[in-house]
């Protein structure tokens, strides 16, 4: 009975303009930043390494390079600070998680595109 009310508290909370994106897939994450009195939208590029959780709980981690220096960020998929979500491009991968590309440089971190049909 309980399950069923959360389920259903839930599913007022979920987001219905989410767009369909994959492990692998290069990504625009639109995000709202506050600072001070002004509200702005900031834009964090990068590939999609890792999808945990489901409904409200889910999130996925956008891996990056910034000068040299990878950085990752955890986005809150139904969250409404985050804006939007861009699909830039599709990418092949066979793993669940890409973790192996923090130890990669260079043109080993890049990953074959998916021919879309």
């Amino acid at each position: 009975m309980s399950q069923q009310v959360m389920d259903l508290v839930e599913k007022t909370c979920l987001k219905s303009d989410v767009p369909q994106f994959d492990i692998g897939d290069t990504v625009d994450v639109h995000t709202k930043i506050l600072e001070g009195a002004k509200e702005r939208i900031q834009v964090f590029t990068g590939v999609v390494i890792a999808r945990s959780g489901s409904g409200t709980r889910e999130m996925f981690t956008v891996r990056r390079m910034v000068a040299g220096e990878g950085v990752e960020r955890k986005f809150p998929l139904h969250s409404p600070r985050v804006e939007k979500v861009e699909v830039k491009r599709s990418s092949v991968v066979r793993r669940a998680k890409l973790y192996f590309l923090r130890d990669r440089v260079g043109k080993a971190v890049r990953l074959k595109e998916r021919r879309r049909s």
